[in-house]
């Protein structure tokens, strides 16, 4: 389960929701990608060659086939996002640029996930996503495999247990507020602190919250286990980001309670040596290593 995934990174904006009444045409003029004029040559051509209108607006070169893509998705109710004044980070390349080689990846990712350790036991819900330094690309990885996860129609919650240096609440631009931190510490109830991300449909977020001075001894907590049983009770898919390994015992501590790791790593610049300790570590502790991911950026 080796997939390069280079991080991007910018901002975005999502489109409405889909209507499967409008035609490609009507889409892609809305969005300000075509205007009357040209929608008026598309259907000459067609009306001229037979065509379908995303086929003749290619060959006039009125068209890109990520705009034809962009329309597509909208009509079949899948989230994409616009270059925009939206706060959501382009790190969520699944839904800024599905198509791309890395879109396609992480697809791939989720579908090898979907079968290894989501589809193979209903009890199977939640998984860690991990690595044993940090700026290996996890926070990236887990996001995108997230909204991947959304995408499909799974109902998902992604937990942010970095309580140390947290990366999900910048990705998807929500504001600060109570989050896993306050949870675990009971000043707030998980159902207050879980937020729809409004731009991923059935994507739901737990960010990590205040900074705690005891991140790992909230995390040992029985509030933890609960957290867990409750996303495993109402979420199809729970996905978990995690602190480095070799750091701090916070990331074996999330995925000893979820069952199943995901490893992460980064071409030129993790060591094998720390990496496979950190797995041997988290396989001595009953920990199911689902897969393992090779970042190369």
């Amino acid at each position: 389960m080796n997939n390069p995934v280079p991080v991007i990174r910018s901002s975005e904006e999502l489109v409405p929701a889909a209507d499967r009444s409008r035609t490609i045409g009507d889409i892609l003029v809305d969005s300000g990608r075509l205007d009357p004029e040209k929608v008026a040559l598309i259907v000459a051509q067609q009306e001229k060659d037979g065509s379908q209108f995303g086929e003749a607006a290619l060959a006039l070169n009125l068209v890109t086939k990520e705009d034809v893509m962009f329309a597509l998705a909208h009509q079949y109710d899948y989230a994409m996002l616009l270059p925009g004044a939206s706060p959501v980070s382009k790190e969520l390349v699944v839904a800024y640029s599905p198509h791309s080689t890395v879109g396609e990846r992480i697809r791939a990712l989720r579908d090898q996930l979907a079968l290894r350790w989501f589809g193979n036991d209903p009890l199977r819900k939640v998984l860690a996503v991990v690595s044993a330094e940090e700026r290996e690309g996890k926070s990236f990885l887990t996001a995108n495999l997230a909204a991947a996860f959304a995408q499909q129609g799974l109902k998902t919650l992604l937990i942010d247990t970095n309580m140390r240096n947290p990366r999900q609440q910048q990705i998807f631009g929500l504001e600060r507020g109570p989050g896993l931190s306050s949870v675990l510490s009971e000043r707030v109830t998980l159902a207050t602190a879980i937020e729809a991300v409004p731009t991923i449909p059935g994507l739901s977020l737990l960010i990590a919250g205040s900074l705690p001075p005891n991140p790992s001894e909230l995390l040992g907590k029985p509030a933890f286990a609960r957290v867990l049983l409750y996303a495993a009770s109402n979420y199809d898919v729970v996905l978990m980001d995690t602190p480095s390994g070799n750091a701090c015992s916070d990331a074996t501590i999330a995925a000893s309670r979820a069952g199943g790791a995901l490893v992460v790593a980064r071409k030129d610049k993790s060591m094998l040596a720390g990496t496979s300790k950190f797995a041997k570590g988290l396989r001595d502790m009953g920990v199911a290593l689902v897969g393992s991911v090779l970042n190369d950026a």
